[in-house]
């Protein structure tokens, strides 16, 4: 499979901000329905990896039940973090090239993602730096090529994904690359805390 593919990790604590995020409402929907709808469109193939279900703090499947192209994964243990959990999504995805986000991007622009794969060119991976920090989960990755990697740092116990940028050829993406795209960048706003996600609101929604 040559197409591009997109890989969504919503599993995590979510613990600065005491409720699921990938479950907030976002004006009619939720920030997750709302990844899922921009992705959808750009990318051939989405890949969820969601918590083990008996540990769910809500349904994932009330959320995604009307995309049933989507593959839903699991995670097989509970908070294990973001290695372990793009190590599921690299093996349930087909796809040669594959978008990775994490579910508390409410604002994510399908065409900075897209920009990203192709950014990937005959590296391994294409990931952007943002004020001055490497972000692994806005990022574009060769499945094959980089799942070996990516398994062997679980395996090690390696939790922090940014490592993953030692052990493949990586393409660092600058901010001037991708302004054209998303001027101010919100592709890259991720909601920790109350506040974020009241910002995000107002930015969604022209409030702010």
């Amino acid at each position: 499979m040559n197409a591009l593919g997109a890989v969504i990790l919503a599993g995590g604590r979510s613990s600065r901000m005491g409720l699921p995020k990938a479950a907030l409402p976002f004006g009619a929907k939720t920030v997750l329905a709302r990844i899922l709808d921009q992705l959808g469109p750009a990318f051939a193939e989405l890949v969820l990896v969601a918590a083990p279900e008996a540990n769910e703090p809500f349904s994932i499947e009330r959320i995604v039940r009307d995309r049933p192209d989507l593959i839903v994964t699991r995670d097989e243990a509970l908070w294990r973090g973001p290695v372990a959990a793009l190590a599921r999504g690299l093996t349930a995805a087909r796809a040669d090239i594959v978008f990775v986000c994490s579910c508390d991007l409410p604002l994510l622009n399908a065409r900075v993602a897209a920009a990203l794969c192709a950014f990937v060119g005959a590296h391994d991976a294409a990931i952007p730096e943002i004020s001055g920090f490497p972000q692994p989960l806005h990022a574009a990755y060769r499945r094959q090529r980089c799942a070996a990697a990516i398994a062997a740092m679980d395996a090690e116990g390696e939790t922090r994904l940014a490592a993953i940028a030692e052990r493949i050829d990586v393409r660092r993406v600058r901010e001037d690359e991708l302004r054209p795209l998303d001027p101010r960048l919100l592709s890259f706003f991720d909601i920790d805390t109350a506040a974020d996600y009241a910002r995000a609101l107002r930015l969604a929604f022209n409030l702010d």
